[in-house]
């Protein structure tokens, strides 16, 4: 028997939806067939097998949600077996949250009997109370409640955010009710427990709404967005910008490149200027780590686009390097395939800049939450025609107001201005790129 194991698409995945099966019991697949397909926050990916067989069991029904990296989906026969990776004696063969080392140590003496080598994945899930919240508990700490006849949504948990550790159970009483604190669940923060109230316990009365469930993608983006703006000492640079000598070269380029079919948009002048500055100001190209500050080779910036059910930013690689219709080919097809999905992993991870552009929704200027871990992104407005002063006299420009916001810890103000000078110089004289 060969089992099939839940496979990580990206360094970062710890769990994702198993969307749908392309196969059955009792097909014969071969490896490197496409047997099913996998959705992580960001995209839908394709899983093949790696050996030949017939499958004998499905193991994890399509449209199961947070099924864990490396947990068995499917078992083929006939091929040759490999085994999954063997479950600690104090554990389920389902990954479980990450204890800690504190815990470990006080469980570590204890007896327990090892875990049948196979588990049914529905009773190594994480248990549930009656309401459908899942309860976060060690392995050792189900073991016990389930000796003692305990129900651990009524136990408070003592361990890290909040999880129910052995001496909890130990000490917790039979026919204790449920925790008051059920309805106030923790929320992971770095290096902090914060309990957060229902919308009841904030005066909106149930029933006056609808509610949507948060898939992945709205989780993602909200755990970084907080974990982001909370984190980094950010600061706002912002700046206005001429931008008719932009349009009329726009507007040449797309009349040379129209026999080939493809046409400019403003946002990609835009992210070639970005790199071509990066290049110019080298240290706003940079990112914050625990060892040092990364100066990048390249200029790898970073686009948003919107998404149903959040925000994805696919990456223009090495964008100081591409010219203006290489960049307008790369971004219309990274647009499109972020709208379905359809990216791959190393197309939307990483890069060293954003630009966020809202100019298209007449938002005239605003600020971005910095991507990390990139050192800024950039914001940009919409182009509107203004009264300007050139030298003493008033005149008529198309203005856009642009917004860099900066991490503190790696591009501080001076850096930010150099850098937003370079791209206003290039912005204003848009053949000042090729220079």
């Amino acid at each position: 028997m060969t089992d099939i194991l839940m496979p990580a698409l990206s360094p970062t995945m710890e769990e994702g939806t198993l969307a749908k099966w392309l196969v059955k019991k009792g097909d014969t697949v071969a490896a490197g067939d496409v047997i099913a397909e996998i959705e992580t926050d960001k995209a839908t990916m394709e899983v093949e097998a790696v050996d030949e067989g017939v499958v004998e069991e499905i193991l994890v029904e399509a449209g199961t949600e947070g099924v864990k990296v490396n947990a068995p989906i499917a078992r083929l026969s006939g091929g040759a077996e490999t085994k999954a990776p063997e479950p600690k004696p104090a554990e389920t063969s389902a990954p479980e949250p990450a204890a800690s080392k504190a815990e470990a140590k006080t469980e570590a003496p204890v007896k327990a009997e090892p875990a049948p080598a196979k588990t049914a994945p529905a009773k190594t899930a994480p248990a549930k109370t009656g309401s459908g919240e899942r309860i976060f508990a060690s392995p050792l700490a189900r073991r016990i409640a389930e000796q003692k006849g305990l129900d651990l949504s009524a136990i408070a948990g003592s361990g890290p955010h909040g999880r129910i550790i052995e001496r909890d159970v130990k000490d917790a009483k039979p026919g204790a009710k449920p925790a008051a604190t059920a309805a106030a669940a923790p929320t992971e923060r770095r290096g902090e427990t914060r309990p957060v109230q229902s919308l009841q316990q904030m005066g909106i009365p149930e029933g006056s709404y609808d509610l949507i469930p948060l898939d992945g993608m709205r989780k993602t983006v909200a755990r970084r967005m907080t974990d982001s703006f909370r984190d980094v000492p950010h600061f706002p640079l912002t700046i206005d910008l001429e931008i008719d000598r932009l349009l009329e070269a726009r507007g040449r380029i797309n009349k040379m490149l129209e026999k080939d079919g493809v046409k400019v948009s403003v946002n990609d002048i835009i992210l070639k200027a970005c790199a071509v500055a990066l290049k110019r100001v080298p240290e706003a190209n940079a990112s914050y780590s625990p060892e040092g500050i990364a100066l990048h080779h390249h200029a790898d910036i970073a686009m948003a686009v919107a998404v149903e059910g959040g925000l994805i930013t696919p990456i223009i690689r090495k964008c100081e390097t591409k010219g203006l219709a290489q960049i307008a080919q790369e971004t219309k097809d990274l647009a499109e395939r972020a709208r379905t999905r359809k990216l791959k992993p190393e197309e939307f991870q990483g890069g060293t800049f954003s630009v966020s552009n809202l100019g298209m929704f007449g938002i005239k200027s605003f600020g971005s939450i910095i991507n990390e871990p990139q050192g800024a992104i950039l914001s940009v407005g919409a182009g509107t025609k203004q009264p300007v002063v050139r030298g003493d006299q008033l005149a008529i420009a198309t203005v856009m107001s642009v917004t860099m916001t900066c991490d503190h810890r790696v591009v501080d103000g001076a850096t930010g201005a150099r850098w937003l000078e370079a791209f206003k110089a290039l912005i204003e004289e848009p053949l000042a790129m090729m220079v």
